[in-house]
């Protein structure tokens, strides 16, 4: 998580030039990204997995990050909201940094991702291809022992390849906005994919169509996408004009 910030503050701060926010503005929003990422990730991990994970233990283990269970999207909206708040502290325009936060969300999930796979964590089903991975017997997250997809490299590599396409969109960009909502667009469907391989879900948090809770919320993340685009593009668009 560590080199997560680190890389996408550090490559935020070069991006943000181009839209005439100085790198220290990029830097200061560090500990408001960390706190909005870490609140948001670990509340909707415990909302989540409540009944499985919390009910009838101890008040603290909600707080206990040490031990795993951080959500990506409640990290996404956690930070999104701390990001909102400091444009409006800071007198920024959020949608200009929004674009430029927006390839370095997808950089730092690279490392976070990595970060599972060593875990043990958010792990994939059977599988019986080549590059299956095994984990060793007693491994702290119950990961089972027998060959399973490597769900965790898949998001990470996915995730670079994100991240490549949104460096280039940025540059090319026709509205402000535009970067961020394709990031949207682009998580939800590659997260999507992903999901229909993991296999660390308990059989009731699969629900309506054999969705998995990673799905069903990349669906609303989609529609934002879609949405968000559209009328940011029409009203700047008409603006300018």
């Amino acid at each position: 998580m560590a080199l997560a910030f680190i890389a996408g503050l550090w490559t935020a701060s070069r991006r943000g030039v181009h839209d005439g926010i100085a790198p220290d503005k990029i830097f200061d929003i560090g500990p408001w990204i960390v706190g909005g990422t870490i609140l948001g990730a670990r509340v909707l991990y415990v909302t989540t997995y409540w009944h499985d994970s919390f009910a009838g233990r101890p008040w603290w283990s909600m707080f206990a990050i040490w031990e795993g269970g951080l959500v990506f999207y409640g990290g996404l909206i956690g930070a999104s909201l701390a990001a909102i708040l400091y444009a409006r502290v800071k007198k920024i325009s959020i949608w200009k940094l929004a674009d430029v936060l927006a390839p370095s969300i997808a950089l730092g999930y690279v490392f976070g991702r990595i970060g599972c796979f060593l875990n043990g964590c958010c792990y994939g089903r059977a599988c019986s291809l080549p590059w299956a991975v095994t984990y060793p017997v007693g491994n702290l997250n119950g990961a089972p022992t027998f060959p399973v997809h490597p769900t965790q490299i898949y998001d990470s590599l996915l995730s670079l390849l994100l991240y490549l396409g949104l460096a280039w969109l940025y540059r090319r960009k026709k509205f402000d906005g535009q970067v961020f909502a394709a990031y949207l667009l682009c998580y939800a469907v590659t997260r999507s994919i992903v999901e229909s391989f993991r296999g660390d879900y308990p059989p009731d948090h699969i629900h309506v169509l054999h969705l998995t809770p990673g799905q069903l919320v990349s669906i609303g993340i989609f529609a934002t996408g879609v949405a968000m685009w559209a009328v940011l593009r029409r009203f700047q668009l008409k603006r300018a004009v």
